[in-house]
């Protein structure tokens, strides 16, 4: 089972624009300015105006959500358990150790609320989403009026992606015919790498990029979550090399 979920959101873009605009963040998507038709008639002495572009507000950090699937506090070092994990060692020597996170038993609900700041049954996850029932709260299915923050960050400017394991789109709704909804690229993320359900194969995964059925990657050594990781690392790079 690939049980790690690596949401990466985002890096802030940078297209040049000197001047950053001021931008009423409190309605999304931010509205385009409204500028005053020129009276100018000849094209030659007319002056257009400025570009307009969201971007994330100055100093705003890049985020990156590194989840694992059914692993308590008890487990990784950083919080006494017994599994060694000296990278997240480092990351916690050097930040903050948050120790009240809220679950809710079982991953799918956890993580819906995650992605979206609300609680699971306002997401109708009250369980994974292979066991949805027709009762409100858990249907499986996302409301439309529920924004994930994915969504509210791309909106203001952020690039993002998800690479990993995507349980929270019912089961049904994914085909080619969707609906495509609450699939990762439509709920906010710019880029998708990973697969849907519960589980897959580590080593034989079903992998989709985007939108679209991959073929699933065969050579010596072979896992997903190298595959994974290095799909994560390459997405990051693209975006500093067009957008540093």
């Amino acid at each position: 089972v690939a049980a790690l979920l690596a949401v990466l959101a985002p890096i802030p873009q940078t297209l040049a624009q000197t001047r950053e605009q001021k931008l009423d963040r409190r309605v999304l998507p931010i509205p385009e300015p409204n500028y005053p038709h020129s009276t100018v008639l000849d094209a030659r002495d007319a002056k257009p105006p400025p570009r307009f572009e969201v971007k994330a507000p100055a100093g705003a950090p890049n985020v990156l959500i590194v989840l694992v699937d059914d692993m308590g506090f008890g487990i990784p070092s950083a919080f006494g358990g017994p599994v060694r994990m000296p990278s997240a060692d480092r990351l916690a020597s050097q930040g903050l150790r948050y120790n009240q996170f809220h679950t809710t038993a079982v991953c799918s609900p956890t993580r819906t609320a995650l992605l979206s700041g609300r609680n699971h049954h306002m997401n109708n996850m009250g369980s994974i989403t292979e066991t949805a029932t027709a009762f409100p709260g858990n249907t499986g299915q996302r409301p439309d009026n529920v924004t994930p923050l994915a969504e509210m960050l791309r909106l203001n400017g952020y690039s993002t992606a998800f690479i990993g394991k995507n349980h929270e789109t019912a089961a049904w709704e994914v085909s080619p015919s969707g609906p495509t909804s609450r699939w990762p690229t439509r709920s906010g993320f710019d880029k998708f790498y990973g697969f849907y359900g519960g589980e897959t194969d580590q080593w034989n995964p079903t992998l989709y990029d985007g939108m679209t059925r991959i073929p699933t990657p065969h050579y010596p050594g072979y896992n997903f979550m190298t595959d994974m990781t290095d799909q994560a690392i390459a997405w990051m790079k693209f975006q500093k090399a067009l957008t540093p």
